[in-house]
């Protein structure tokens, strides 16, 4: 069996999207031949609990775990509320916050450089090195973000021997929230410069979508790869659906993700229909920010929300299963056009007709029309958007209401995988 040291911040019991990826690819690899090794911090302030996640993870796993140090511990001193929601990507419109805010985001940005998870960086490099030269190891993985995480790769590469993979769930400089960090000149050129290290040194990448590598081309020519996120669990068409029309949500919506169309389209059509009023239920799964229930609120569709907060992973599944719609929803801007959200696979694998609402161009979109599982829209289709929620409500009324999706085995937990082991055994 070949080794892979793997360097990640986010582990069980972390929850949310972050720790999702690398979990199954651990969770598989050792059935392609190679022994996966994690490490990953000791006591880390991950924003979101989800421990129905560690029966993941096997009891014969090696996982490292040494101490870190950080800041958002001492920031909750002067705001637990702001420093989660910074912590969480959780940032308002610049208007809108208050002068805390904006220290913490300045501080955030100009002072821990790449992040938070900065100061991590040279114990980790001290641990690793006796603990590769000790165990023998040649090939290990970062991924990021945070991005401090590849900082560590960077430094094990030039001590030592050894095949590095930069992993990169999202982007760097070109991350939605980069620009709301408030960086002095200073900052963004170190922000650059790290990044520009990162891309060049690694032995290769990794990302999620084909909008990041085409971004990454113009910045480097080390070899990328476009290894997805995707699904664990099995296709079953056979599950009661809920009674109500529901159109769920999964995961956070920000202040970005509040797309007006839609709120205006399930307004209009719940004034025109009394038997859409009746029957219709906006499911919302995860963190709301205070803007996007305002703006639902404002649109009079308040009465119709069921807003749940964060569950259980698990317990996310089988709500996803039974709903009669999936909505899937991402900023209007160029930053989010480089992202695939990781539930885009499970919302797929769930059998039910995806609603995407997003930015211009996405991969996204390529997907939904490559497997068959849903609509993309962009912000100003609201008239077509409302032409299918119709059409999907009369076939809900008919008990008809199903998805006709294709190619989905590709996106499974263990194929991506066995893409990756590939990769590593070369």
């Amino acid at each position: 069996m070949k080794k892979v040291l793997i360097i990640t911040y986010y582990w069980p019991p972390a929850g949310g999207p972050g720790v999702q990826r690398w979990l199954k690819f651990v969770k598989y690899l050792p059935d392609f031949k190679i022994e996966p090794i994690v490490y990953c911090p000791d006591n880390p302030n991950y924003p979101i609990i989800d421990s129905s996640l560690v029966s993941d993870v096997s009891s014969d796993l090696t996982v490292l775990k040494t101490p870190i140090r950080e800041p958002y511990k001492w920031a909750q001193l002067f705001s637990k509320s702001k420093t989660s929601n910074l912590s969480k990507g959780l940032i308002s419109d610049h208007k809108k916050q208050s002068i805390l805010e904006k220290l913490l985001l300045f501080i955030r940005g100009n002072f821990f450089i790449p992040d938070a998870r900065t100061s991590w960086v040279r114990p980790s490099v001290s641990f690793l090195s006796d603990y590769i030269t000790t165990h023998q190891i040649d090939t290990i993985i970062t991924t990021g973000p945070p991005h401090s995480l590849h900082l560590i790769g960077l430094q094990l590469k030039q001590k030592h021997a050894l095949k590095w993979v930069a992993d990169f769930r999202d982007p760097w400089t070109q991350i939605g929230y980069h620009k709301k960090l408030k960086l002095s000149s200073f900052a963004q050129k170190k922000h650059k410069k790290l990044e520009a290290s990162v891309l060049q040194t690694a032995d290769e990448l990794l990302v999620t979508s084909h909008k990041t590598k085409t971004l990454f081309l113009e910045l480097t020519n080390t070899p990328i790869s476009v290894l997805t996120n995707g699904f664990d669990f099995e296709i079953n068409d056979k599950i009661i659906l809920d009674s109500k029309f529901t159109l769920s949500h999964i995961g956070s919506l920000l202040e970005g993700r509040n797309p007006s169309i839609l709120w205006t389209v399930l307004s209009d059509l719940i004034k025109e229909s009394e038997d859409f009023a009746a029957a219709f239920q906006l499911n919302l799964i995860g963190s709301v920010s205070k803007e996007v229930m305002g703006a639902i609120c404002s649109f009079g569709l308040e009465s119709y929300v069921c807003n749940t907060g964060y569950i259980p992973h698990s317990d996310v599944l089988e709500s996803q299963k039974k709903t009669q719609l999936l909505l899937l929803i991402e900023e209007d801007s160029k930053e989010t056009e480089y992202i695939i959200p990781g539930k885009l696979f499970e919302y797929m694998a769930s059998k039910r007709p995806i609603i995407a609402i997003g930015p211009q161009a996405s991969d996204i979109e390529k997907i939904l029309n490559q497997t068959q599982a849903g609509t993309y829209f962009r912000y100003d289709e609201g008239a077509a958007l409302r032409t299918l929620l119709l059409q999907h409500f009369e076939a809900y009324k008919l008990q008809k209401l199903n998805v006709d999706s294709i190619g989905l085995e590709a996106y499974s937990r263990k194929s991506l995988t066995q893409q990756l082991a590939q990769k590593l055994l070369n």
